[in-house]
């Protein structure tokens, strides 16, 4: 692999000194990737993007300039950092019954009452570690039901259980609709559209038997492989997340929404043998949470991978060479970072913090 290739698709290194390995992100590209999924899911009004991806106020305020009006986060750092570039509509989506958490969310929303807060329940039990702190809570931070469509990590099953946990949170006066996250669905598209169609006509079914109750309800729903399959009259906004940065994947998956890699971790050949090369970035750098073979794209093997450094085939690259990575997974990539330096749209090199681990 040579140097100016590095992955496929991968621009132009930087032209100066930088210490590596470092996270280089591209705006531009960026800013086709939301065109792209704005136009794939019927408007950038209906966008809830996940901050979890990126996890940087720099994005955050370039997406509110160009039409985003509402986010959605992991965890509590997330939704201040949002809330602190500009957003006024951030979902928490995650169901916990972490009280510490959850006061940390409530006094976010008692400190600015022009924003409206969203935590996540998913249990009677869920809702009780809520239910103190949302006595003297302002109106603006309200709830979800979070389903589960069959992931079985998180979410309340799709049936009786489901309505008895909203009306609960409708008697609390805190409802603000449904979440749906399905991220185990896969497979080609007309396989994820028809389970999705199965999804959305449940979430619909629910939402029908409120609506004869005299509650209104909506949904969030979707990940990167469902979110422009989920129709207008069920969900109402969509929450994609790694379109941002999008991945080594996304282009061979979901090659129909015309993404374009933006985020790549710079690294540099330290050493050579006969056959391979050693970077400098290791499992501490890059996607630590994917199986060694697939952690970036290369053109060869990836033959072994430490904390620091990481051996790969190749008998082209020289010491002192410079090559992309392209990350299997962006959204444990930037979290490994508390900053990125970020090819701006005018064709500068720059500096932008980001939260790296903070949670």
């Amino acid at each position: 692999m040579q140097p100016a290739q590095n992955s496929l698709d991968a621009p132009e290194l930087p032209n100066e000194e930088v210490a590596t390995p470092c996270f280089t992100i591209f705006e531009e590209r960026v800013l086709h990737n939301l065109r792209q999924t704005a136009r794939a899911c019927g408007g950038v009004e209906r966008l809830m993007p996940h901050l979890k991806t990126h996890r940087a106020a720099w994005i955050v305020e370039l997406l509110l300039a160009n039409g985003v009006e509402a986010f959605k986060a992991a965890t509590t750092a997330e939704v201040e950092m949002a809330v602190a570039a500009g957003a006024r509509h951030v979902t928490w989506a995650y169901p916990t019954s972490n009280v510490a958490h959850i006061r940390r969310l409530a006094g976010l929303a008692a400190a600015d009452e022009t924003v409206t807060l969203v935590g996540m329940v998913d249990s009677p039990r869920g809702l009780d570690a809520w239910r103190p702190l949302l006595r003297d809570a302002p109106p603006n931070l309200r709830l979800r039901v979070d389903l589960d469509p069959g992931l079985g990590r998180t979410g309340i099953a799709m049936a009786e259980p489901a309505l008895d946990l909203a009306r609960a949170v409708h008697d609390l006066g805190r409802l603000d609709g449904w979440h749906v996250y399905d991220g185990h669905v896969k497979g080609d598209r007309e396989a994820r559209r028809h389970q999705v169609e199965a999804e959305a006509a449940a979430v619909a079914a629910l939402a029908a038997s409120l609506r004869a109750e005299g509650i209104e309800t909506d949904a969030i729903a979707g990940g990167s492989y469902t979110f422009n399959l989920w129709p207008h009259d069920v969900a109402r906004f969509v929450s994609p997340g790694s379109w941002t940065y999008s991945s080594a994947q996304h282009d061979l998956e979901l090659a129909d929404l015309g993404w374009q890699p933006a985020a790549f971790v710079l690294a540099t050949v330290i050493a050579t043998h006969a056959g391979t090369a050693t970077l400098d970035a290791g499992s501490k750098a890059i996607s630590p949470d994917k199986p060694l073979a697939e952690r970036f794209r290369w053109d060869g093997r990836i033959i072994l991978m430490n904390e620091e450094h990481t051996v790969v085939e190749s008998d082209r690259l020289r010491v002192g060479d410079r090559v992309f990575l392209m990350p299997q997974h962006a959204c444990t990539t930037a979290y490994l970072y508390d900053e990125g330096l970020v090819k701006t749209k005018a064709g500068a090199w720059e500096r932008r913090a980001q939260l790296g681990n903070a949670r």
